[in-house]
């Protein structure tokens, strides 16, 4: 069983760029052995795939997001990062972190999660 923490959410104006981190830790847990994706929810909409970064480290964006935000992971310190260029209003939203360990080397996001954070709150502010 992994236990998974988003940090870094709070109130943000648009146009603010914000970082959020989701630490990871486990008994026997090696982040590079996992493919981690963020989601968001904005309030009244569908949980969306924004980012993951595979067990082989490749990085896959959605196209709303695409070059602004940037995903990285810290395998020394089992942390998985969202560095986003915050600009539209479906992004004031809760964010999630959540972690599938695939059976093979992948490149592209897996299409379902064992684990789930709980959840980062990002608020506009006006």
């Amino acid at each position: 069983q992994l236990q998974l923490v988003e940090s870094g959410g709070g109130l943000v104006q648009p146009g603010e760029s914000l970082r959020l981190s989701c630490a990871a830790s486990g008994y026997g847990f090696t982040l590079d052995d996992y493919a981690i994706t963020w989601f968001r929810q904005a309030p009244g909409k569908e949980r969306k795939e924004i980012a993951c970064i595979t067990n082989v480290g490749s990085t896959n964006y959605a196209d709303p997001v695409k070059g602004r935000f940037t995903i990285s992971r810290d395998s020394a310190k089992n942390t998985v990062s969202l560095q986003m260029d915050l600009q539209k209003p479906e992004e004031t939203a809760v964010y999630y972190c959540a972690v599938v360990q695939p059976s093979w080397p992948r490149r592209n996001c897996p299409l379902e999660y064992d684990y789930w954070g709980q959840g980062a709150q990002v608020t506009g502010s006006s």
